[in-house]
């Protein structure tokens, strides 16, 4: 007797009347009306209300880690008289985006294959094409060796929501990409130059990568595993961060040595929206509300805690003290590490990637910087090189290592993948990730390079001196806070202050006219 027969095209229960004796005739013709009656234009066969809902949840998560998660801490971790201008980098940076992504670079990274390593630019605006059933066309994998070559190995990716879901979903990891770049150039970079960087940067570097690996491009369909992004979003952002630094200039002398945050409590609280943000970064990725998400989500969390409590306690055993500051660079490298493999690791796995990217970052960042003139002479602000280049590599090799077979067979389009450590060719994977990093650094590396160039050409992209030593006040004409008085210099001609002085000065000569004790 059965009540329901599995359909493979919709990934649902759909009941049959099938096998029933007569009396069970009016309680199917019930659940079959019931059936009939949920199946309306707004929710077709093929949606799964619950996977849609995840995916929007998803997303908004990944959003709030962007605004106002990164927005905050970029405004709190500068010094204060950059505060305004860090936070509306990545402001300007969250806007852009989702223009430009709507308008032509989705399809660039998720759509029909144009080379292999880039989709066919076209807008994602309209309704035929956004409330249809979301699939990744350039996906579908194909038997190169055997009898079976030329057949299909993996169909392509069908998701139980629609496109609109899709592209909503994939914004934001573009987003953040850019606004984690803007790291390596607070505190000096044109911001006329940073409009312009945004939406070129984006399109001619992250849809590669995001093709290449994600979308159904010729890494995607090598088997190079990153399952978040540790390679499309951080290497790239950390690799195409530091080369722009080198291109943009340093800081001012005085702000490379003295650099302190304005406010630790509030780089605390963007720090704790990144943190439970990164649900939705690895939770999502399944694109779908399964078995794998789960394992996603808590391995993220295992390697964050992990790699904060190694940071901390290598700063206490060589400085005497923990710091805060690098408590917060510590829960980044390990969330960034474990971004790769998230899906794919098991617990344990998850575990020693915490401590891998609570240890080699820090000597990254304490020894290897202060002993190679390379990283002297770029003024990268917030160390994202480290922080995210060095965490992802790191991230995706070890993911090279422990992939665990079970769990690539649930995500993976290649089948019988898996880590070297369990044998039966894993060392391949190894290989694999090795290469795929070194795609996306070469990528990034000669990209960011000709773009910054060429935009050098038109615009400068270093503030001049003079609105270096002023900040805020003299690039946005706006302050973070009404005090001042740490050592900058504050702009006179700003705001009618001198006309405002001199009224003030004239009440004081009034009042002390009068005999009345006047104190300023």
């Amino acid at each position: 007797m059965s009540l329901c027969r599995w359909d493979s095209h919709t990934t649902s229960c759909l009941l049959r009347p099938t096998l029933l004796p007569k009396p069970f005739d009016g309680v199917v013709s019930h659940l079959l009306q019931l059936a009939t009656m949920s199946v309306t234009p707004v929710t077709p066969t093929w949606l799964d209300k619950g996977d849609n809902a995840w995916q929007m949840t998803a997303a908004t998560l990944v959003g709030l880690q962007s605004v106002p998660g990164l927005v905050i801490l970029y405004g709190s971790i500068v010094k204060k008289k950059w505060a305004v201008n860090s936070a509306f980098m990545a402001l300007y940076a969250f806007a852009a985006v989702l223009i430009c992504w709507v308008a032509w670079a989705y399809k660039m990274a998720f759509g029909k294959r144009l080379l292999p390593l880039w989709g066919k630019a076209g807008p994602a605006l309209y309704q035929k094409y956004l409330v249809d059933q979301a699939t990744l066309p350039s996906t579908a994998h194909y038997f190169k060796h055997g009898a079976h070559a030329g057949m299909i190995e993996t169909p392509m990716l069908q998701l139980a929501y629609p496109i609109a879901t899709m592209v909503y979903f994939q914004f934001v990891f573009a987003a953040i990409t850019l606004i984690l770049l803007a790291g390596s150039l607070l505190g000096r970079m044109n911001i006329l130059a940073w409009m312009i960087f945004v939406p070129l940067w984006l399109t001619f570097s992250y849809t590669v990568g995001a093709f290449s690996l994600w979308g159904g491009g010729f890494l995607f369909h090598w088997g190079v595993i990153d399952y978040s992004g540790g390679y499309v979003i951080h290497l790239s952002s950390g690799v195409a961060g530091f080369t722009a630094a080198y291109w943009v200039g340093p800081r001012l002398t005085k702000d490379r040595e003295r650099f302190p945050p304005n406010n630790i409590l509030l780089t605390l609280a963007g720090a704790g929206l990144l943190w439970l943000g990164w649900a939705g970064f690895n939770g999502g990725d399944p694109y779908s509300a399964n078995i794998d998400a789960s394992m996603a989500v808590l391995n993220t969390n295992i390697a964050a805690a992990a790699s904060l409590l190694t940071w901390t306690i290598i700063d206490v055993l060589v400085f005497g003290k923990p710091s805060v500051i690098g408590a917060v660079q510590g829960m980044i490298t390990g969330l960034v590490c474990i971004t790769p493999g998230a899906g794919v690791v098991q617990g344990w796995a998850a575990l020693i990637m915490g401590i891998a990217s609570g240890s080699i970052p820090w000597f990254t960042m304490m020894v290897v910087h202060k002993r190679v003139s390379l990283f002297q002479k770029v003024d990268d602000t917030l160390g994202v090189f480290h922080t995210h280049a060095v965490a992802g590599l790191l991230g995706g090799l070890l993911t090279g290592l422990f992939a665990e077979p079970t769990l690539c067979s649930f995500f993976l389009v290649v089948t019988n993948s898996r880590g070297a450590i369990y044998g039966s060719g894993g060392g391949q994977q190894f290989g694999r990730q090795l290469v795929g990093g070194l795609f996306i650094i070469g990528w990034n590396i000669v990209v960011t390079s000709i773009i910054l160039v060429v935009i050098g050409i038109f615009v400068s992209l270093r503030m001049p001196d003079e609105q270096l030593v002023v900040g805020d006040d003299a690039v946005h004409g706006e302050e973070a806070y009404a005090l001042w008085g740490d050592g900058e210099k504050f702009d006179m001609t700003k705001h009618g202050v001198e006309e405002r002085i001199k009224s003030d000065e004239e009440t004081v000569y009034e009042t002390q006219s009068k005999q009345v004790t006047v104190e300023i």
